[in-house]
Protein backbone atom coordinates (compact mmCIF):
# COMPACT_ATOMS: atom_id res chain seq x y z
CA UNK A 1 0.00 0.00 0.00
CA UNK A 2 2.86 2.36 0.89
CA UNK A 3 4.59 1.57 -2.41
CA UNK A 4 1.37 2.33 -4.33
CA UNK A 5 1.04 5.69 -2.57
CA UNK A 6 4.63 6.60 -3.49
CA UNK A 7 4.00 5.75 -7.17
CA UNK A 8 0.79 7.80 -7.17
CA UNK A 9 2.58 10.76 -5.56
CA UNK A 10 5.37 10.52 -8.14
CA UNK A 11 2.88 10.50 -11.03
CA UNK A 12 1.07 13.47 -9.54
CA UNK A 13 4.32 15.40 -9.25
CA UNK A 14 5.24 14.64 -12.85
CA UNK A 15 1.81 15.80 -14.02
CA UNK A 16 2.10 19.10 -12.15
CA UNK A 17 5.56 19.72 -13.60
CA UNK A 18 4.33 19.01 -17.12
CA UNK A 19 1.41 21.37 -16.63
CA UNK A 20 3.67 24.17 -15.36
CA UNK A 21 6.03 23.68 -18.29
CA UNK A 22 3.13 23.83 -20.71
CA UNK A 23 1.86 27.11 -19.27
CA UNK A 24 5.35 28.58 -19.48
CA UNK A 25 5.49 27.70 -23.16
CA UNK A 26 2.07 29.29 -23.71
CA UNK A 27 3.26 32.50 -22.09
CA UNK A 28 6.40 32.47 -24.23
CA UNK A 29 4.42 31.98 -27.42
CA UNK A 30 2.15 34.89 -26.43
CA UNK A 31 5.14 37.17 -26.06
CA UNK A 32 6.64 36.15 -29.38
CA UNK A 33 3.44 36.20 -31.44
CA UNK A 34 3.69 38.85 -34.18
CA UNK A 35 1.19 41.73 -33.95
CA UNK A 36 -0.21 40.50 -30.68
CA UNK A 37 -1.33 37.22 -32.22
CA UNK A 38 -4.27 38.84 -34.00
CA UNK A 39 -3.43 38.11 -37.64
CA UNK A 40 -1.83 35.02 -39.12
CA UNK A 41 -3.13 34.98 -42.67
CA UNK A 42 -0.60 35.65 -45.41
CA UNK A 43 -2.05 37.12 -48.56
CA UNK A 44 -1.79 35.22 -51.81
CA UNK A 45 0.98 36.42 -54.14
CA UNK A 46 -0.44 36.06 -57.63
CA UNK A 47 2.05 38.41 -59.28
CA UNK A 48 4.76 39.53 -56.85
CA UNK A 49 6.76 41.25 -59.57
CA UNK A 50 3.99 43.82 -59.89
CA UNK A 51 3.84 44.61 -56.17
CA UNK A 52 4.09 48.13 -54.83
CA UNK A 53 3.07 49.75 -51.60
CA UNK A 54 0.87 52.80 -51.30
CA UNK A 55 0.86 54.91 -48.16
CA UNK A 56 -0.54 53.75 -44.86
CA UNK A 57 -0.03 50.05 -45.49
CA UNK A 58 -2.41 50.04 -48.43
CA UNK A 59 -1.65 47.36 -51.00
CA UNK A 60 -1.98 48.41 -54.61
CA UNK A 61 -0.55 45.88 -56.98
CA UNK A 62 -0.92 42.56 -58.70
CA UNK A 63 0.48 40.72 -55.71
CA UNK A 64 -0.29 41.32 -52.08
CA UNK A 65 1.23 41.92 -48.71
CA UNK A 66 1.87 39.41 -45.98
CA UNK A 67 0.73 40.29 -42.49
CA UNK A 68 3.49 38.79 -40.39
CA UNK A 69 7.24 39.29 -40.25
CA UNK A 70 9.21 36.24 -41.36
CA UNK A 71 10.66 34.36 -38.45
CA UNK A 72 8.91 36.54 -35.89
CA UNK A 73 7.25 33.57 -34.26
CA UNK A 74 8.27 30.04 -33.45
CA UNK A 75 5.61 28.59 -35.75
CA UNK A 76 5.47 29.07 -39.50
CA UNK A 77 3.13 31.91 -40.48
CA UNK A 78 0.65 30.20 -42.78
CA UNK A 79 -3.04 30.51 -43.53
CA UNK A 80 -5.54 29.01 -41.13
CA UNK A 81 -6.52 26.77 -44.00
CA UNK A 82 -3.40 24.74 -43.25
CA UNK A 83 -4.37 24.15 -39.63
CA UNK A 84 -6.90 21.70 -38.35
CA UNK A 85 -8.69 20.88 -35.17
CA UNK A 86 -6.69 17.74 -34.57
CA UNK A 87 -3.35 17.65 -32.76
CA UNK A 88 -1.46 17.03 -35.99
CA UNK A 89 0.35 19.74 -37.93
CA UNK A 90 2.54 19.74 -41.03
CA UNK A 91 6.15 18.89 -40.25
CA UNK A 92 7.45 22.32 -41.30
CA UNK A 93 4.92 24.34 -39.33
CA UNK A 94 6.48 24.35 -35.92
CA UNK A 95 9.53 23.07 -34.10
CA UNK A 96 9.53 21.90 -30.52
CA UNK A 97 6.48 21.97 -28.29
CA UNK A 98 4.09 21.60 -31.23
CA UNK A 99 1.34 20.24 -29.02
CA UNK A 100 1.12 23.31 -26.85
CA UNK A 101 1.54 25.81 -29.66
CA UNK A 102 -1.09 24.07 -31.77
CA UNK A 103 -3.48 24.04 -28.84
CA UNK A 104 -3.00 27.75 -28.24
CA UNK A 105 -3.39 28.73 -31.88
CA UNK A 106 -6.47 26.63 -32.47
CA UNK A 107 -8.19 27.89 -29.33
CA UNK A 108 -7.33 31.50 -30.10
CA UNK A 109 -8.79 31.45 -33.60
CA UNK A 110 -12.00 29.94 -32.30
CA UNK A 111 -12.50 32.73 -29.73
CA UNK A 112 -10.80 35.62 -31.59
CA UNK A 113 -11.68 35.44 -35.30
CA UNK A 114 -9.64 37.52 -37.71
CA UNK A 115 -10.67 41.16 -37.60
CA UNK A 116 -10.11 41.71 -41.31
CA UNK A 117 -12.94 41.01 -43.73
CA UNK A 118 -12.08 39.87 -47.26
CA UNK A 119 -14.27 40.97 -50.17
CA UNK A 120 -13.73 39.89 -53.80
CA UNK A 121 -15.10 41.27 -57.05
CA UNK A 122 -14.44 40.58 -60.73
CA UNK A 123 -14.50 43.57 -63.12
CA UNK A 124 -14.29 43.47 -66.90
CA UNK A 125 -15.30 45.78 -69.71
CA UNK A 126 -17.23 48.90 -68.69
CA UNK A 127 -17.57 47.92 -65.04
CA UNK A 128 -15.03 50.28 -63.45
CA UNK A 129 -17.47 52.92 -62.20
CA UNK A 130 -19.97 50.31 -61.01
CA UNK A 131 -17.27 48.41 -59.12
CA UNK A 132 -15.92 51.54 -57.44
CA UNK A 133 -19.45 52.52 -56.37
CA UNK A 134 -19.90 49.08 -54.82
CA UNK A 135 -16.60 49.43 -52.94
CA UNK A 136 -17.63 52.86 -51.70
CA UNK A 137 -20.86 51.43 -50.30
CA UNK A 138 -18.88 48.73 -48.49
CA UNK A 139 -16.56 51.30 -46.91
CA UNK A 140 -19.19 53.79 -45.73
CA UNK A 141 -20.82 51.68 -43.01
CA UNK A 142 -18.40 48.85 -42.27
CA UNK A 143 -16.75 48.61 -38.87
CA UNK A 144 -13.88 46.11 -39.18
CA UNK A 145 -11.02 46.61 -41.66
CA UNK A 146 -11.67 45.50 -45.23
CA UNK A 147 -9.36 43.89 -47.76
CA UNK A 148 -10.60 44.08 -51.34
CA UNK A 149 -9.46 41.40 -53.80
CA UNK A 150 -10.12 42.95 -57.21
CA UNK A 151 -9.82 40.73 -60.28
CA UNK A 152 -9.79 42.95 -63.35
CA UNK A 153 -8.64 43.12 -66.93
CA UNK A 154 -5.16 44.55 -67.26
CA UNK A 155 -6.30 47.82 -68.83
CA UNK A 156 -8.40 48.60 -65.74
CA UNK A 157 -5.63 48.21 -63.15
CA UNK A 158 -4.19 51.73 -63.35
CA UNK A 159 -7.64 53.29 -63.11
CA UNK A 160 -8.45 51.23 -60.03
CA UNK A 161 -5.15 52.25 -58.42
CA UNK A 162 -5.67 55.94 -59.09
CA UNK A 163 -9.19 55.91 -57.64
CA UNK A 164 -8.65 53.63 -54.65
CA UNK A 165 -5.43 55.31 -53.55
CA UNK A 166 -7.43 58.51 -53.10
CA UNK A 167 -9.93 56.89 -50.75
CA UNK A 168 -9.49 58.62 -47.35
CA UNK A 169 -9.55 55.47 -45.24
CA UNK A 170 -5.95 54.43 -44.72
CA UNK A 171 -5.67 51.68 -42.16
CA UNK A 172 -9.28 50.61 -42.67
CA UNK A 173 -9.09 49.59 -46.31
CA UNK A 174 -6.46 47.61 -48.20
CA UNK A 175 -6.75 46.19 -51.67
CA UNK A 176 -5.01 43.83 -54.05
CA UNK A 177 -5.37 43.83 -57.83
CA UNK A 178 -5.16 40.56 -59.74
CA UNK A 179 -5.23 39.71 -63.43
CA UNK A 180 -8.07 37.61 -64.80
CA UNK A 181 -6.78 34.05 -64.58
CA UNK A 182 -8.19 30.72 -65.74
CA UNK A 183 -6.62 27.24 -65.96
CA UNK A 184 -4.33 27.28 -69.01
CA UNK A 185 -5.68 24.14 -70.63
CA UNK A 186 -9.31 25.35 -70.55
CA UNK A 187 -9.03 29.14 -70.44
CA UNK A 188 -10.92 29.70 -73.69
CA UNK A 189 -13.95 27.72 -72.51
CA UNK A 190 -14.16 29.49 -69.17
CA UNK A 191 -13.77 32.95 -70.70
CA UNK A 192 -16.75 32.54 -73.02
CA UNK A 193 -19.03 31.08 -70.32
CA UNK A 194 -22.06 33.36 -69.86
CA UNK A 195 -20.22 36.74 -69.72
CA UNK A 196 -16.52 37.63 -70.03
CA UNK A 197 -14.76 36.99 -66.72
CA UNK A 198 -17.96 35.88 -64.95
CA UNK A 199 -16.67 32.40 -64.16
CA UNK A 200 -13.55 33.79 -62.44
CA UNK A 201 -15.39 33.53 -59.12
CA UNK A 202 -15.34 29.72 -59.36
CA UNK A 203 -11.56 29.73 -59.08
CA UNK A 204 -11.22 32.07 -56.10
CA UNK A 205 -10.71 29.23 -53.57
CA UNK A 206 -7.86 27.94 -55.76
CA UNK A 207 -6.23 31.33 -56.38
CA UNK A 208 -6.58 32.89 -52.92
CA UNK A 209 -5.11 29.86 -51.18
CA UNK A 210 -4.16 31.76 -48.03
CA UNK A 211 -7.53 33.45 -47.51
CA UNK A 212 -9.66 31.54 -45.03
CA UNK A 213 -13.05 33.18 -45.69
CA UNK A 214 -14.29 35.51 -48.41
CA UNK A 215 -17.36 37.46 -49.47
CA UNK A 216 -17.72 37.50 -53.26
CA UNK A 217 -20.10 40.04 -54.80
CA UNK A 218 -20.99 41.08 -58.34
CA UNK A 219 -20.04 44.58 -59.45
CA UNK A 220 -23.70 45.69 -59.34
CA UNK A 221 -24.02 45.23 -55.58
CA UNK A 222 -24.65 48.05 -53.08
CA UNK A 223 -24.26 47.59 -49.32
CA UNK A 224 -26.92 49.39 -47.28
CA UNK A 225 -25.60 48.13 -43.94
CA UNK A 226 -22.14 47.11 -42.67
CA UNK A 227 -20.35 44.28 -44.41
CA UNK A 228 -19.71 43.05 -40.86
CA UNK A 229 -23.32 41.90 -40.65
CA UNK A 230 -23.26 39.52 -43.58
CA UNK A 231 -19.74 38.46 -42.55
CA UNK A 232 -21.21 37.33 -39.23
CA UNK A 233 -23.12 34.55 -41.02
CA UNK A 234 -19.81 32.65 -41.10
CA UNK A 235 -20.28 32.10 -37.38
CA UNK A 236 -23.72 30.63 -37.99
CA UNK A 237 -22.53 27.89 -40.34
CA UNK A 238 -22.96 24.41 -38.98
CA UNK A 239 -20.18 21.84 -39.35
CA UNK A 240 -21.16 20.89 -42.92
CA UNK A 241 -21.84 24.31 -44.45
CA UNK A 242 -19.21 25.88 -46.68
CA UNK A 243 -21.01 28.77 -48.40
CA UNK A 244 -24.06 31.02 -48.12
CA UNK A 245 -26.30 32.43 -50.85
CA UNK A 246 -29.86 33.69 -51.27
CA UNK A 247 -32.63 32.03 -53.28
CA UNK A 248 -32.97 33.02 -56.93
CA UNK A 249 -36.69 33.69 -56.40
CA UNK A 250 -39.15 33.92 -53.54
CA UNK A 251 -42.20 33.28 -55.70
CA UNK A 252 -42.09 29.99 -57.67
CA UNK A 253 -44.68 31.26 -60.17
CA UNK A 254 -42.10 33.69 -61.56
CA UNK A 255 -39.06 31.48 -60.90
CA UNK A 256 -36.66 30.76 -63.72
CA UNK A 257 -35.00 27.53 -62.60
CA UNK A 258 -38.19 25.72 -61.64
CA UNK A 259 -39.79 26.64 -65.00
CA UNK A 260 -36.96 26.55 -67.53
CA UNK A 261 -33.78 24.91 -66.21
CA UNK A 262 -32.47 21.84 -68.05
CA UNK A 263 -30.13 20.82 -65.24
CA UNK A 264 -30.33 20.14 -61.49
CA UNK A 265 -30.64 23.19 -59.23
CA UNK A 266 -30.75 23.85 -55.51
CA UNK A 267 -34.04 23.86 -53.61
CA UNK A 268 -37.34 25.06 -55.03
CA UNK A 269 -36.23 28.04 -57.11
CA UNK A 270 -32.42 27.76 -57.26
CA UNK A 271 -29.83 30.10 -55.76
CA UNK A 272 -28.35 33.40 -56.92
CA UNK A 273 -24.57 33.71 -56.75
CA UNK A 274 -24.32 37.50 -56.95
CA UNK A 275 -23.67 37.58 -53.21
CA UNK A 276 -21.70 34.53 -52.11
CA UNK A 277 -20.14 34.14 -48.66
CA UNK A 278 -17.53 31.38 -48.55
CA UNK A 279 -15.54 29.51 -45.96
CA UNK A 280 -12.82 28.76 -48.46
CA UNK A 281 -10.86 26.55 -46.11
CA UNK A 282 -13.83 24.18 -45.98
CA UNK A 283 -14.38 24.47 -49.74
CA UNK A 284 -10.80 23.41 -50.43
CA UNK A 285 -11.08 20.46 -48.06
CA UNK A 286 -14.48 19.15 -49.08
CA UNK A 287 -15.08 16.19 -51.36
CA UNK A 288 -18.27 16.81 -53.36
CA UNK A 289 -20.92 14.30 -54.30
CA UNK A 290 -21.74 14.48 -58.01
CA UNK A 291 -23.62 12.73 -60.82
CA UNK A 292 -20.54 12.03 -62.94
CA UNK A 293 -18.77 9.43 -60.84
CA UNK A 294 -19.28 7.51 -57.62
CA UNK A 295 -16.03 9.05 -56.38
CA UNK A 296 -16.34 12.34 -54.55
CA UNK A 297 -14.29 15.15 -56.08
CA UNK A 298 -12.61 18.21 -54.62
CA UNK A 299 -13.39 21.73 -55.82
CA UNK A 300 -10.51 21.91 -58.29
CA UNK A 301 -11.35 18.49 -59.69
CA UNK A 302 -15.07 18.93 -60.23
CA UNK A 303 -15.31 22.22 -62.15
CA UNK A 304 -14.16 21.13 -65.60
CA UNK A 305 -16.08 17.81 -65.65
CA UNK A 306 -19.23 19.74 -64.67
CA UNK A 307 -18.74 22.21 -67.49
CA UNK A 308 -18.15 19.47 -70.04
CA UNK A 309 -21.27 17.58 -69.01
CA UNK A 310 -23.66 20.53 -68.78
CA UNK A 311 -22.28 23.25 -71.08
CA UNK A 312 -25.08 22.72 -73.60
CA UNK A 313 -27.75 22.82 -70.88
CA UNK A 314 -26.77 25.86 -68.83
CA UNK A 315 -27.90 29.43 -69.40
CA UNK A 316 -26.45 31.45 -66.53
CA UNK A 317 -22.93 30.02 -66.65
CA UNK A 318 -21.10 29.69 -63.35
CA UNK A 319 -24.27 30.27 -61.32
CA UNK A 320 -25.81 27.22 -62.96
CA UNK A 321 -22.74 25.14 -62.10
CA UNK A 322 -23.02 26.24 -58.47
CA UNK A 323 -26.68 25.24 -58.47
CA UNK A 324 -25.75 21.80 -59.76
CA UNK A 325 -23.04 21.37 -57.13
CA UNK A 326 -25.31 22.32 -54.25
CA UNK A 327 -28.17 20.23 -55.60
CA UNK A 328 -25.96 17.22 -54.95
CA UNK A 329 -24.56 18.67 -51.69
CA UNK A 330 -27.49 20.58 -50.11
CA UNK A 331 -26.10 20.11 -46.61
CA UNK A 332 -23.17 22.34 -47.57
CA UNK A 333 -25.19 25.50 -48.22
CA UNK A 334 -26.44 28.10 -45.78
CA UNK A 335 -29.35 30.07 -47.27
CA UNK A 336 -29.80 33.66 -46.12
CA UNK A 337 -32.98 35.73 -46.68
CA UNK A 338 -33.78 37.72 -49.83
CA UNK A 339 -33.07 41.10 -48.21
CA UNK A 340 -29.35 40.19 -48.40
CA UNK A 341 -29.57 39.97 -52.21
CA UNK A 342 -32.50 42.15 -53.24
CA UNK A 343 -33.04 42.26 -57.00
CA UNK A 344 -35.62 43.76 -59.39
CA UNK A 345 -37.43 40.40 -59.43
CA UNK A 346 -38.40 41.08 -55.82
CA UNK A 347 -40.57 44.04 -56.76
CA UNK A 348 -41.14 44.48 -60.53
CA UNK A 349 -44.08 42.03 -60.46
CA UNK A 350 -45.21 43.14 -57.03
CA UNK A 351 -43.35 42.97 -53.72
CA UNK A 352 -42.42 39.39 -52.80
CA UNK A 353 -39.55 39.71 -50.30
CA UNK A 354 -41.29 39.75 -46.94
CA UNK A 355 -38.07 40.21 -44.97
CA UNK A 356 -37.30 43.41 -46.87
CA UNK A 357 -40.83 44.69 -46.27
CA UNK A 358 -40.33 44.18 -42.54
CA UNK A 359 -36.73 45.30 -42.05
CA UNK A 360 -35.65 46.96 -45.27
CA UNK A 361 -33.11 46.02 -47.93
CA UNK A 362 -29.66 45.06 -46.61
CA UNK A 363 -27.84 44.47 -49.91
CA UNK A 364 -29.16 45.82 -53.21
CA UNK A 365 -28.37 43.87 -56.40
CA UNK A 366 -28.98 45.88 -59.55
CA UNK A 367 -28.78 43.10 -62.12
CA UNK A 368 -30.29 43.46 -65.60
CA UNK A 369 -28.38 46.76 -65.93
CA UNK A 370 -31.02 48.67 -63.94
CA UNK A 371 -28.49 51.17 -62.57
CA UNK A 372 -27.87 52.47 -66.07
CA UNK A 373 -31.30 52.74 -67.71
CA UNK A 374 -34.71 54.15 -66.80
CA UNK A 375 -36.58 50.84 -66.55
CA UNK A 376 -36.24 50.66 -62.75
CA UNK A 377 -35.69 54.24 -61.52
CA UNK A 378 -35.84 53.15 -57.87
CA UNK A 379 -32.69 51.08 -58.22
CA UNK A 380 -30.98 53.77 -60.28
CA UNK A 381 -31.76 56.43 -57.66
CA UNK A 382 -29.96 54.46 -54.93
CA UNK A 383 -26.98 53.84 -57.20
CA UNK A 384 -26.67 57.51 -58.19
CA UNK A 385 -26.95 58.65 -54.58
CA UNK A 386 -24.05 56.46 -53.42
CA UNK A 387 -21.97 57.18 -56.53
CA UNK A 388 -22.29 60.94 -56.00
CA UNK A 389 -21.73 60.92 -52.25
CA UNK A 390 -18.38 62.41 -51.19
CA UNK A 391 -16.59 60.75 -48.28
CA UNK A 392 -16.74 62.96 -45.22
CA UNK A 393 -19.97 64.75 -46.13
CA UNK A 394 -22.96 64.54 -43.86
CA UNK A 395 -24.77 61.33 -44.76
CA UNK A 396 -28.22 62.64 -43.89
CA UNK A 397 -28.06 65.85 -45.93
CA UNK A 398 -25.79 64.61 -48.74
CA UNK A 399 -27.12 61.09 -49.26
CA UNK A 400 -30.33 60.19 -47.44
CA UNK A 401 -32.46 63.29 -47.98
CA UNK A 402 -31.66 63.69 -51.71
CA UNK A 403 -32.34 59.98 -52.19
CA UNK A 404 -35.72 60.22 -50.49
CA UNK A 405 -36.73 63.01 -52.87
CA UNK A 406 -35.68 60.95 -55.90
CA UNK A 407 -37.49 57.85 -54.67
CA UNK A 408 -40.73 59.77 -54.31
CA UNK A 409 -40.60 60.34 -58.08
CA UNK A 410 -40.68 56.58 -58.75
CA UNK A 411 -44.07 55.69 -57.24
CA UNK A 412 -45.51 55.09 -60.72
CA UNK A 413 -43.49 51.82 -60.87
CA UNK A 414 -44.07 48.62 -58.91
CA UNK A 415 -40.72 48.97 -57.14
CA UNK A 416 -41.41 52.64 -56.48
CA UNK A 417 -44.60 51.73 -54.67
CA UNK A 418 -42.48 50.06 -51.99
CA UNK A 419 -39.69 52.65 -52.10
CA UNK A 420 -39.64 52.83 -48.30
CA UNK A 421 -37.90 49.42 -48.18
CA UNK A 422 -35.00 50.98 -50.10
CA UNK A 423 -34.21 53.48 -47.33
CA UNK A 424 -35.51 51.74 -44.22
CA UNK A 425 -32.23 49.96 -43.43
CA UNK A 426 -30.13 52.75 -44.94
CA UNK A 427 -31.65 55.19 -42.46
CA UNK A 428 -30.84 52.84 -39.59
CA UNK A 429 -27.28 52.29 -40.85
CA UNK A 430 -26.65 56.04 -40.91
CA UNK A 431 -28.11 56.45 -37.43
CA UNK A 432 -25.97 53.58 -36.09
CA UNK A 433 -22.85 55.00 -37.74
CA UNK A 434 -23.28 58.39 -36.08
CA UNK A 435 -24.00 56.66 -32.75
CA UNK A 436 -20.70 54.77 -33.00
CA UNK A 437 -18.85 57.97 -33.85
CA UNK A 438 -20.37 59.78 -30.88
CA UNK A 439 -18.99 57.01 -28.66
CA UNK A 440 -15.57 57.30 -30.26
CA UNK A 441 -15.70 53.89 -31.97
Amino acid sequence: MRRFARVALLCLGCGVCSLLYGFSQLALSLEQEPRGGREWQAQDSAAPSARRQAGGGRVAAGGSAGVGEAGASRCKNVSLSFWNSYWMLPSDVCGMNCFWEAAFRYDYTKTHPSEKMHLAVVACGERLEETVTMLRSAIIFSIKPLHFHIFAEDQLHESFKDILDDFPYEGKVNYTLYPITFPTESAAEWKKLFKPCASQRLFLPLILKNVDSLLYVDTDILFLRPVDDIWSFLGKFNSTQIAAMAPEHEEPRIGWYNRFARHPYYGVTGINSGVMLMNMTRIRRKYFKNDMTSVRLQWGEILMPLLKKYKLNITWGDQDLLNIMFFHNPESLYVFPCQWNYRPDHCIYGSNCKEAEEEGIFILHGNRGVYHDDKQPTFRAVYEAIKNYSFGDDLVHSLLQPLELELQKTVHTYCGRVHRVFIKQLTKSIRDLYARRSKGR
